[in-house]
């Protein structure tokens, strides 16, 4: 298919919710390729449609370590249907070119989606994985919220932000996560 041109952090249809997708049809199909070509010429991990522009609810993951191997995966109409535990990691994401700070996120996730057939699965991952942490990334962006919204030290984020020539934080976008906090009180 085609190596799309990734959104950069500024750029409003970013904040969007995205679209149910409502038939996987060839449109979606070609979609995911174009997904997959892209995160895979621009080194992610993972892609979501809203960073080619594609305001649908569809996102590809490559969690494949040398350790742990996996196979690619995508997930249509995603819906994270039980989190728990905690973890504070380092984050960046293709929208944010050499943007990294700590970001607090969920160690353990379980989401239910359709694959590129049509089929509905259950995924489990868990302690805190790459996987787990993508799958929360690019879940968020299907609903407008961008990894910065997670941060830990916003004045941190800002100066990273600000080195990379990307805009500042968005106050108003800053997540209050009153769960997570009790679970990395409890660690």
């Amino acid at each position: 298919m085609a190596v799309k041109k990734v959104l950069k952090y500024g750029e409003p249809t970013l904040r969007e919710p995205s679209k149910e997708v409502h038939k996987v049809s060839r449109k979606i199909t070609d979609l995911v390729q174009d997904l997959f070509d892209t995160m895979y010429t621009c080194n992610g991990v993972g892609l979501a449609a809203p960073q080619i522009g594609v305001n649908l609810r569809v996102f590809v993951i490559d969690a494949s370590t040398k350790n742990n191997p996996m196979k690619p995966m995508v997930f249509i109409n995603p819906k994270i249907i039980k989190k728990s535990g905690a973890i504070i990691e380092d984050e960046g994401c293709l929208s944010f070119p050499e943007a990294y700070t700590p970001v607090r996120r969920y160690k353990n996730v379980t989401v239910k989606a359709m694959d590129v057939n049509g089929r509905t699965f259950l995924l489990e991952a868990k302690d805190g994985c790459l996987l787990a942490r993508a799958i929360q990334h690019e879940n968020d962006h299907l609903d407008g919220v961008l990894f910065i919204d997670h941060c830990t030290n916003r004045f941190e984020a800002d100066e990273i932000l600000k080195k990379h020539k990307l805009p500042p934080i968005d106050e108003d976008k800053l997540l209050s996560e009153p769960d997570l906090e009790a679970e990395l009180n409890n660690d």
